[in-house]
């Protein structure tokens, strides 16, 4: 039977090591909200505890799961997800002018993060037909059909899920599978042409909503200049800001941030890194971003050393996302990308995303556990 190998325990404690300052900034900040609506200061920082405990439990299981089970389940499980993407637009929640989020019983969930990594594992399914059929130096006209045909139900996949997430409409997210989508395309080892073609599409058809969405037009507008309108859309990049200048080089102190006292807003999710950066300085910024790159150099290895093209492509997908994702977030926070909105990789508040992203921490471990000596 196949153990864990030695140098993974390496990516176990950088995950450990970045959910704990998960734990760490959302003691802090969701203390005086916990108070003022639920009466206790540890509502928040409770289910936190138990969105993780929940995530590591999902991630046992998908260390354990047989890989070829998983490929053979993987349109079940989109299909499914897509599913819930449909449902959530007539019976989900709204928020900040989006619907992204359902009750199903007692549970809130919000299936497009659930998307990003069932995505994933489907692109890899088919996206390994594709692959195979690149590097068969005795290609057919079988062959080709099959190709194709792999790559046509791959896309129409993805468009349909693009489409729904445009829907609530969820343009973060949609930027991110896009991206994970041409990183795992271009692994296949298709002409380059062919990416460079899906990249330049996919940027014009990004171009295009911005422009036809006025909000999106704002967004950017706001990027380019947050001074425009300081108390209305520059709001809250110019207190993350705030916060981040007012950390320096060591910070103010662990659970000593000014900015979590309403000024910032969405200091549990979108915006936890400024509010960290208050807290820890630089230095601790430096720390943080040092895991995530830490997490990157782990994530190549097991590309690298994958049994095969399915678990090569799965693995891509799943560190690309995890990456961009945090990159996106802190630019955004930084002011070195528009803001979107969405989660800092294994550091926000949200049960669904942590869920999702220790689960692909479980899958990682179980490509490396499987990989090739």
């Amino acid at each position: 039977m196949k153990k864990i190998n030695a140098s993974d325990y390496t990516l176990i404690f950088t995950v450990a090591s970045l959910l704990l300052i998960g734990i760490v900034v959302i003691a802090s900040v969701s203390t005086m909200p916990s108070q003022q609506i639920f009466g206790t200061p540890y509502y928040y920082l409770g289910r936190h505890i138990i969105h993780i405990l929940m995530g590591i439990m999902a991630g046992f299981l998908a260390f354990k799961v047989k890989l070829n089970l998983l490929k053979k389940w993987s349109v079940p499980l989109l299909g499914i997800n897509l599913v819930l993407l449909v449902l959530v637009l007539k019976f989900g929640f709204s928020s900040g002018g989006a619907t992204r989020w359902m009750l199903i019983g007692p549970i809130m969930i919000q299936p497009s993060e659930f998307l990003k990594l069932i995505l994933i594992v489907f692109l890899a399914a088919w996206l390994e037909k594709v692959a195979d059929q690149a590097g068969n130096k005795k290609k057919n006209r079988k062959g080709d059909r099959e190709t194709k045909k792999a790559f046509i139900i791959s896309l129409s996949f993805f468009l349909i899920s693009t489409a729904l997430l445009l829907a609530q409409p969820d343009f973060g997210t949609t930027v991110i599978i896009f991206s994970i989508f041409a990183i795992m395309y271009f692994l296949t080892g298709t002409p380059l042409w062919h990416t460079i073609t899906l990249g330049l599409g996919g940027l014009a058809s990004l171009a295009i909503l911005i422009k036809i969405a006025p909000y999106r037009v704002d967004r950017l507008l706001t990027f380019l200049n947050p001074d425009l309108d300081l108390m209305g859309k520059g709001y809250q990049i110019k207190q993350a800001f705030i916060a981040i200048g007012s950390g320096g080089l060591f910070g103010l102190g662990l659970g000593m941030s000014r900015q979590k006292f309403g000024f910032l807003p969405e200091t549990m999710t979108d915006t936890i890194f400024a509010t960290f950066a208050e807290e820890t300085g630089f230095i601790g910024s430096l720390l943080l971003i040092s895991l995530l790159i830490l997490f990157l150099w782990i994530g190549i290895g097991i590309i690298k050393k994958s049994s095969d093209m399915f678990c090569s492509l799965m693995s891509t997908g799943i560190v690309s996302w995890i990456i961009i994702q945090a990159f996106v977030n802190i630019g955004g926070v930084v002011g070195v990308l528009p803001f979107t909105g969405i989660p800092l990789p294994f550091i926000s508040y949200g049960g669904s995303h942590l869920l999702t992203e220790l689960t692909a921490v479980g899958l990682l471990l179980n490509i490396s556990k499987n990989k090739r000596a």
